[in-house]
């Protein structure tokens, strides 16, 4: 409300100022001689002119001025109107309440491999935003057997999604949350809180990031890449090394494959897979302390190293690094950490 009264303020001034200047302006150049009509249409034009300056004359000059400021009038109010709509109309805050837990409403599944699948949840109004910084998540809670379960997860979208947010989620047997978000119908709702995390991606955050991703551990990884390349003043450098059990399970493979080929001078991808088909010219088995060495940037105090998946694969990553002098990421990572640990 504030801002409204300040720009309408600020309107009602500036308007007022130039049509008491312009007013202004014409007396003066008429007590001098001069037909403010012609001066503005024509040129200027000196004094003596031999135009009949009768009654006629007059007419035709005060009729055109009333015309010039009623065309100043129409602009100034078509230009401001678009300005207060561009700029000065209210912008929704960020939905997102980390003390809050609230409930999203489920409009979309799209199934993208036998037990993975990208949910989209509703937001309460159509041009509402998540309000989630790059890098970190939102946590899910449910009540299971009788008891609060809750889980992180990292969306897909980015607050350049309107409306809505979505997020990649692989099933299974034994899971709690996962196998809870799996079973619900369109208009089914679930419960949400957040921002939390300690990584905020920005584009000066380092010369070059790479990233150790193991299955839906590419979500955090997803969301940073799509951020930094979308940027056309972000300069980072990104490589990846994601790791799956079979290539039905390398999510999203299109869509990195996609990135990767329109920027090949900023991102690259490398896949590792425990089963791979014939004819596979990745990396086979597990992620490997020569793969690291190869694929991603070796340590400096500009650049970062980021990992996201099972615990067991995150255990030989450390020993991976430690071998290749990377420092040792704490227990919980800190956004200043060269390796951080989603």
């Amino acid at each position: 409300m504030n801002d409204h009264v300040l720009f309408l303020g600020s309107f009602v001034l500036t308007f007022t100022t130039l049509f008491v200047g312009s007013r202004f302006l014409n007396a003066k150049l008429e007590e001098a001689g001069y037909d403010f009509s012609r001066l503005i249409l024509i040129g200027l034009e000196p004094k003596g002119d031999t135009t009949p300056a009768g009654k006629d004359s007059m007419s035709f000059s005060s009729s055109t001025i009333g015309y010039t400021h009623f065309v100043a009038l129409a602009l100034a109010l078509a230009s401001s109107a678009f300005i207060y709509l561009k700029f000065a109309s209210p912008k929704r805050k960020p939905v997102l309440d980390p003390k809050v837990w609230q409930e999203f409403t489920l409009k979309e599944k799209v199934v993208v491999s036998p037990n993975t699948a990208i949910y989209r949840f509703a937001l309460r109004h159509p041009d509402d935003v998540l309000g989630l910084p790059i890098g970190q998540h939102i946590s899910i809670s449910a009540e299971i057997n009788g008891k609060e379960i809750v889980r992180s997860y990292t969306p897909t979208s980015s607050d350049d999604d309107l409306g809505h947010f979505d997020l990649l989620i692989k099933s299974y047997e034994k899971g709690n949350i996962s196998r809870y978000v799996s079973l619900l119908k369109i208009g089914d709702k679930v419960r949400v809180r957040g921002p939390k995390g300690f990584f905020k991606y920005n584009p000066t955050l380092a010369r070059e990031i790479g990233m150790i991703a193991g299955g839906t551990g590419i979500t955090p990884m997803l969301q940073i890449i799509h951020a930094a390349l979308k940027n056309p003043a972000d300069r980072t450098r990104l490589s990846l090394i994601y790791a799956n059990v079979n290539v039905e399970d390398i999510l999203l493979k299109k869509e990195l494959d996609d990135l990767a080929a329109a920027y090949p001078n900023r991102f690259s991808v490398y896949y590792v897979l425990n089963n791979p088909p014939e004819g596979w010219t990745g990396g086979v088995g597990f992620v490997t302390k020569a793969q690291i060495e190869k694929y991603l940037p070796h340590t400096a105090d500009d650049i970062k190293l980021l990992m996201c998946g099972p615990p067991p694969m995150m255990t030989a990553m450390k020993k991976h690094l430690a071998e290749l002098n990377y420092p040792a990421p704490r227990t919980v990572s800190k956004l200043e950490d060269q390796v951080f640990l989603f």
